[in-house]
């Protein structure tokens, strides 16, 4: 299974918003399209109409993993809720994960650690690289390591159900080395997590919270924008 780069922003969209607005959930398609089109937590940023959204729906309904909603208790609209925990045997955890990759294209644990707060809860990073494990060890595997880019020390991962953009790195010898050791993500001969080097973690902590800060100045210069100031 691959999407195209619309259906991954849908798809992703109605996941984010089902697990952090829930009492707004299922979406109409005005609200899925604002969130698709929304300017923080997403990259790129897009300008999708009504016609592209659609569309994408519709890919994702052949594929089984939105379902639409009618009308019912009050409501005069059909609204779209996705499938893809039922669809793919996923937890929310590995929801809000599959989330980010999909809104954000590739990231380091600690961005994924922050960027899913708002969605599930995890204790630490260890439990981040733990998901992606379980997610990479699929018999289709839903996220995958590519390595550092040049001059950044923090391996990332994709999700290898989108479109590739031929935007990120592929794994050198020496990337593909590194990710197999005891540093960083990676998984030991018994199946579980590897041990994790502290600087390492701290550096990823670091790095999504840079990330989270930015992500909030960007909501805050939208909310004044909004606001007229």
């Amino acid at each position: 299974m691959q999407l195209s780069h619309e259906c991954a922003r849908v798809l992703g969209s109605l996941v984010e918003k089902g697990l952090t607005t829930p009492q707004q959930y299922p979406l109409t398609l005005n609200a899925l399209l604002a969130a698709c089109n929304q300017t923080s937590n997403r990259e790129p940023v897009v300008s999708y109409d009504e016609g592209t959204v659609h569309s994408a729906l519709d890919e994702l309904r052949e594929q089984r993993l939105v379902r639409l909603v009618l009308p019912s208790h009050g409501r005069s609209v059909v609204r779209y809720r996705h499938v893809l925990d039922e669809a793919l045997g996923l937890d929310a955890r590995q929801c809000a994960i599959l989330a980010v990759l999909l809104l954000r294209g590739a990231q380091t644990v600690g961005e994924l650690r922050s960027r899913t707060e708002r969605m599930a809860p995890f204790d630490g990073l260890d439990e981040v690289a733990h998901e992606l494990d379980l997610l990479h060890s699929r018999e289709e595997p839903l996220a995958r390591n590519v390595g550092r880019r040049p001059g950044q020390k923090e391996e990332r991962w994709p999700s290898p159900l989108v479109e590739s953009d031929d935007r990120e790195p592929v794994p050198d010898a020496d990337i593909e080395e590194t990710s197999s050791s005891t540093q960083g993500v990676g998984t030991n001969d018994g199946g579980g997590v590897a041990p994790t080097d502290p600087m390492g973690d701290l550096r990823s902590e670091l790095e999504g919270l840079k990330s989270q800060v930015a992500d909030l100045r960007r909501e805050l210069e939208e909310l004044r924008t909004s606001l007229g100031g």
